[in-house]
């Protein structure tokens, strides 16, 4: 099969006949593609592919020079033409238009042309083309996008079918080397796209990876190449989520810390479908209003008026959960808007069970008493109170935890079968579908398996199955635990 059909010629092969141009493929991509209106001057330059037009281009990565420590950024030209020493904006993820918050103004040094092993530098490089950066991946953290006009929103981010579930904390055994330890972090989450890395509570700074194997990589570059340091790396931990399974029983009820305001909410359950929908991308917070709520009704089957007064997503402003606001004629209601986001935004981050992220839930502001004098309802007032009553109907509302689960795909011959099936059940695994792949003696079976016990799964199996049996484990969803 080699020698009749080389991989490697089939598929370039493929790739020219079946893969569409910039040309043809951005015309009917744009939308898809650009955060911003589907009319304006920007989305049509994309459509045509204009290379005279006002730059955008979308970076996609970091890609590591073979100097220590710096990046090309390497991302696609999408409209207009980059050239070496222009000035650009750069819009981080964040970036809303009009503001300045996760935006830089700076010249890029070098564009270069990344062929194979080596990098050619060249002076331009016009729209349809993917290029190399240089200078600027100081303003970058991951992705972004980078334009030339003040009006041009953000080229849509990517999304990752797999999310950050396994975490460990990392300490330098020197404690002079701790610099070079928080440098080396910064790089990682740089150079891998999948990978976070932050500072919890404790002060322990905390590398969280998409499954065992992954985490084991991270860690070996972050000691070897990032950091260079040697490293004390903790036991893994898997992250949870919190959720509830009811409306809460009765309305929750919490006063400021001066006794003149309160706030009345209920919690209840936001649906599967809707949480999924939303972590996909599929419902997204910065949609137009109208446009997602019409969405969410017919596919959802939310309230339109409900969905239309969403007023935030959490946690980071585009979690799944949401606030929704369901009062009746409440004065000086959206004076606290903002102070009541943030205190949701807080609680959602932690909750009140594990301390963990929560996932899935919807709380309803069924009525709001408010000072008149608008200097007692300020954000120290109201912060903590949304916090408290959001921790309040939550544990109304039969909280629960839930887990991240893998899907696990293992290919074994049929003498291998009873192995797997033992190593599951030691491990809280579920075994979804069995089937013989046609033409071939082996059987593919898989199983969700959660990721709290996936550590040395891999080993075990192959122990239990005399080597026989291959698992390829890939993150598929929450699942809620019953006891609590």
């Amino acid at each position: 099969m080699r020698k009749f059909l080389p991989a490697a010629d089939a598929l370039l092969e493929m790739i020219v006949l079946h893969l569409p141009s910039p040309v043809t493929a951005q015309f009917y991509r744009a939308e898809t593609l650009y955060e911003g209106p589907h009319d304006d001057v920007h989305c049509l330059a994309i459509k045509n592919c204009d290379p005279t037009a006002d730059l955008m281009l979308y970076v996609s990565k970091m890609v590591p020079t073979s100097d220590k420590g710096r990046f090309y950024a390497f991302g696609r030209v999408f409209a207009g033409t980059v050239k070496s020493g222009m000035k650009v904006r750069i819009q981080g993820p964040n970036y809303v238009p009009g503001k300045k918050e996760d935006l830089f103004i700076k010249a890029i040094q070098r564009t270069v042309l990344m062929m194979g092993r080596t990098v050619e530098q060249i002076d331009d490089c016009p729209a349809g083309n993917i290029i190399g950066l240089v200078g600027i991946d100081q303003f970058l953290l991951k992705s972004g996008t980078l334009t030339t006009k003040e009006t041009a929103h953000n080229m849509k981010v990517m999304k990752f079918s797999v999310s950050p579930v396994v975490q460990v904390a990392v300490e330098v055994k020197n404690g002079n080397d701790l610099p070079k330890l928080v440098e080396g972090l910064k790089r990682l989450s740089k150079s891998d796209p999948c990978v976070l890395c932050t500072m919890s509570e404790s002060g322990e700074h905390i590398v969280a990876a998409t499954g065992e194997l992954h985490l084991e990589i991270c860690l070996q570059d972050l000691e070897h190449d990032h950091a260079g340091v040697p490293l004390k790396i903790s036991p893994p931990v898997v992250s949870y989520r919190e959720t509830v399974e009811a409306e809460s029983r009765i309305t929750a009820l919490s006063k400021s810390p001066n006794k003149h305001n309160r706030i009345y909410l209920k919690a209840e359950p936001m649906g599967e479908e809707t949480a999924d929908a939303i972590e996909a991308g599929k419902i997204n917070p910065r949609d137009d209003v109208k446009v997602r709520a019409r969405l969410m009704a017919d596919e959802y089957g939310w309230d339109v008026t409900d969905a239309r007064k969403i007023w935030c997503f959490g946690p980071d402003g585009n979690g799944p959960n949401v606030v929704v606001d369901q009062t009746k004629a409440v004065q000086y209601l959206n004076e606290i808007k903002d102070h009541v986001n943030s205190g949701f935004q807080w609680a959602v981050k932690e909750g009140p069970i594990l301390g963990e992220a929560l996932r899935g839930v919807r709380f309803n502001i069924l009525d709001v008493t408010l000072h008149a004098d608008a200097i007692h309802r300020g954000a120290g007032q109201i912060m903590p109170t949304m916090r408290r009553v959001t921790f309040a109907s939550m544990l109304l509302a039969e909280p629960r935890i839930q887990e991240p689960v893998f899907l696990v795909e293992v290919q074994c011959p049929e003498s291998a079968i009873g192995g797997i099936y033992s190593v599951l059940n030691k491990k809280r695994g579920q075994v979804v579908s069995e089937e013989q792949r046609p033409g071939t003696p082996l059987f593919t079976v898989k199983a969700y398996l959660p990721v709290n016990e996936s550590f040395g799964f891999t080993g075990e199996l192959r122990q239990a199955t005399g080597g026989q049996a291959f698992p390829q484990m890939i993150f598929d969803h929450w699942s809620t635990m019953n006891e609590v």
